[in-house]
């Protein structure tokens, strides 16, 4: 962001019209305002304009703030890009879930609109003396809406591989549909999703085996298998040795 420009602010919402007073503080605080009443607009318009923060409604139709914000972190251009929560929603489940997605802040609808302006601030700054743009003056390179909807898949499997989703559970935490999440996996990897979960499954386990002294059960329930033996008759399946063979082999002495 150019010192010397405006701060550019992506607001997201299906119901801009509640928000009227903070929208006129902001505006009055000699901010540049974008503002849009669906999540698809919000995530094409996040992408084409390249905002200095985002923020973002939890629950609007066809696409939860949730999957949007696991969307958004995808983009390249966007990954410094503070995204703050503005929802109504207020259990705790909600507002960790949020913040563990890479949420800034999280502020409950209602809402003192000072507060809200000075919180903007606050993480205007912060992402200001952390952006790579800042210090090298690099600019992120585009990212079509394919590879970053399998980047966001990729990524929520690989942190629950013990017990990952559903293909339908699957499609809409990323806002997508299920057959063009297989087309997606399909085109870009040259594989299914059932067999990506089971390479990295077995990939997380050979770095396991190799670098850590836990046990083979223990590896085995860890990236999600239901026994030791059916981890290890996979394992062998594909490397042609026993896990424990593996370790001997990889491992220093």
């Amino acid at each position: 962001m150019d010192s010397s420009a405006r701060p550019h602010i992506l607001l997201i919402d299906d119901k801009p019209d509640e928000l009227t007073p903070l929208l006129s503080l902001l505006s009055s605080s000699n901010m540049r305002l974008s503002v849009s009443d669906t999540p698809r607009q919000g995530y094409h318009r996040a992408l084409a304009l390249k905002p200095d923060l985002i923020m973002l409604d939890l629950h609007m139709p066809s696409l939860d703030g949730f999957a949007l914000c696991r969307l958004l972190q995808e983009a390249p251009a966007l990954q410094h890009t503070p995204i703050l929560f503005l929802s109504a929603a207020n259990t705790l489940e909600e507002r960790l879930t949020a913040l563990k997605l890479g949420g800034v802040d999280f502020i409950s609808k209602p809402y003192s609109a000072e507060e809200v302006l000075a919180r903007i601030h606050i993480h205007l700054k912060l992402s200001r003396l952390h952006s790579p743009s800042i210090l090298t003056g690099d600019t992120a390179p585009e990212t079509d809406a394919d590879e970053l909807t399998l980047r966001a898949a990729v990524r929520l499997l690989q942190e629950n591989l013990a017990t990952p989703p559903s293909l339908e559970e699957l499609a809409k935490a990323i806002g997508t549909y299920e057959k063009r999440l297989l087309k997606i996996f399909r085109e870009r990897l040259g594989t299914t999703v059932f067999a990506f979960i089971r390479e990295a499954r077995l990939k997380r386990a050979r770095e396991l085996l190799v670098n850590h002294q836990m046990t083979i059960e223990d590896i085995a329930g860890v990236v999600g298998f239901s026994s030791a033996a059916n981890f290890s008759t996979a394992f062998k399946k594909q490397e042609g040795v026993s896990p424990r063979e593996y370790r001997n082999q990889h491992q220093t002495p």
